[in-house]
């Protein structure tokens, strides 16, 4: 923990700096006019910028790592509070038909798109199951099942991460325009349309801070818990698929780090049974205990400690983007990336327009 606290703390500082910039520019106080700009966004520009410019020491790298990849998990975990079972239950009735929609969009024009662009069946697939499921976690966790080589598994994280961070700029004020009085679908939509956990999460806060729509922040967590545990369901299948492919091939073009550390990915990430826990704790608290008092209070400990894990998580995430990287895998991944992106998130919108004006 020592060697990771330098990147910890530039993780804390640029929040906090990123936290008093959106608050300075909604008062209009540095001469610009007043925008509603949430913090989570002005945390990732800050820190894609910081990257992309100044640089990041390498002594700083574990410590942004374990901000990114642990802390935010805590943060994402902790939104479970948000939820009782009765509530999750209801918003998972509405997301689930747009969430097995656009899975099913992703993973058919993933590979469809990769085939008709020649890239490599395994790169496609991991494009696909990135963009249908849980962005950079789903494609970790592919990667081994089918024998992904490194290069392979590298490209599919970068594509994720461009697409997923665009959309995540981008789609909270489409679902302003789109859904400005049902925050419960523009949730959904968030959940549903974009990549990564962590992208999701950051999307819905900016979207819930700038138009006062905490709902829209539990919604989002649930679409995406929903696309993130069918990677139980897939990870399996691929498993089966890709050894009836190395029987028939004898095993050709294998990646034998890939190989050998198939199988000891877990099918469910942690962070999603710690939100189901939360949400379970959630629901037995406000059974036993009264809405006012101690409880009350352990509950917003949980939702102040979730918004600063997020932004600080948030910040760790702008950090690792390097459009230096972006630029060396070749158009021809980055255009299946693009386009299946699209797909997805219009498909989603389009879902969403249609359960708003028709149920």
């Amino acid at each position: 923990m020592r060697q990771a606290l330098p990147g910890v703390l530039i993780a804390i500082a640029l929040a906090a700096l990123a936290r008093g910039m959106a608050q300075q520019i909604a008062q209009g106080a540095i001469g610009l006019p007043k925008i509603p700009l949430s913090p989570v966004m002005c945390a990732v520009l800050l820190g894609m910028l910081w990257r992309n410019s100044i640089g990041v020491p390498v002594w700083a790298t574990s410590g942004l790592n374990w901000t990114m990849h642990r802390l935010l998990r805590v943060g994402i975990a902790l939104v479970g509070l948000r939820l009782t079972l009765g509530g999750a239950g209801a918003i998972a009735l509405t997301a689930l038909p747009v969430a097995l929609i656009c899975l099913s969009v992703a993973l058919v024009a993933g590979i469809a798109i990769a085939r008709l662009l020649t890239v490599p069946r395994r790169l496609g697939l991991l494009l696909a199951i990135g963009t249908a499921v849980c962005g950079c976690t789903a494609v970790v966790a592919m990667s081994p099942v089918i024998r992904a080589r490194h290069a392979e598994t590298a490209f599919a994280v970068t594509c994720v991460v461009l697409f997923g961070c665009i959309a995540m700029l981008l789609y909270p004020w489409v679902a302003a325009h789109f859904f400005a009085a049902s925050p419960v679908h523009a949730g959904i939509f968030l959940g549903t349309a974009i990549h990564d956990t962590s992208q999701v999460i950051g999307a819905s806060l900016i979207y819930s801070q700038q138009n006062a729509a905490p709902a829209a922040l539990a919604a989002a967590s649930v679409a995406k818990l929903l696309r993130n545990l069918s990677i139980a369901v897939l990870i399996p299948v691929a498993a089966w698929l890709t050894q009836r492919a190395q029987e028939r091939d004898g095993g050709a073009n294998l990646d034998p780090a890939a190989a050998a550390s198939a199988g000891r990915t877990p099918l469910v990430p942690f962070f999603v049974i710690a939100f189901v826990g939360f949400i379970l704790l959630r629901t037995i608290g406000d059974a036993l205990f009264p809405p006012a008092g101690g409880w009350q209070a352990v509950i917003n400990t949980g939702y102040t400690a979730s918004d600063l894990f997020l932004t600080c998580g948030m910040t760790a995430v702008g950090l690792s983007v390097s459009f230096t990287d972006m630029w060396r895998i070749g158009w021809r991944p980055l255009a299946a990336g693009f386009v299946v992106a699209t797909l997805v998130g219009s498909c989603s919108l389009l879902l969403n327009l249609g359960m708003v004006r028709w149920l």
